[in-house]
């Protein structure tokens, strides 16, 4: 793979909108486990943006294999990683729409378990 072949790769992994229809909100206590979440109503672009994704990573052990020159390999790591970025950021704004907005209509101990839920995942994505 060349890296202009890279570049578009990543060029189509952004091109999903992940602002586009945000998934309404299902009757409170249907998180955690069971039940729909947040990203459940865009549950098929979701699994479409993975598939691609899933694309690039088999694209990086097509380049391995066929030696392709350490920087362009690079590349596509970078263009993946930020693919995967976006992607949870995506799933973040929907838990907060979703999940925590719920919480807060409840308030309470519910309220704060789920801003310290969603603040750890954040803190787990700023550390990758």
């Amino acid at each position: 793979m060349t890296t202009t072949q890279a570049r578009t790769e990543a060029d189509h992994a952004h091109g999903a909108d992940p602002h586009a229809g945000h998934a309404a909100p299902a009757a409170a206590g249907q998180q955690g486990g069971h039940g729909p979440h947040g990203y459940s109503a865009q549950k098929d672009a979701h699994l479409k943006r993975l598939r691609r994704i899933e694309g690039q990573i088999r694209g990086l052990q097509r380049m391995v294999d066929e030696d392709v020159y350490c920087i362009d390999v690079l590349t596509q790591v970078s263009a993946s990683t930020k693919a995967l970025q976006s992607f949870a950021l995506s799933l973040l704004e929907e838990h907060l729409r979703h999940c925590v907005a719920a919480a807060a209509e409840e308030g309470g101990a519910e309220l704060d378990a789920k801003v310290a839920e969603a603040t750890a995942a954040i803190s787990r994505l700023l550390r990758s």
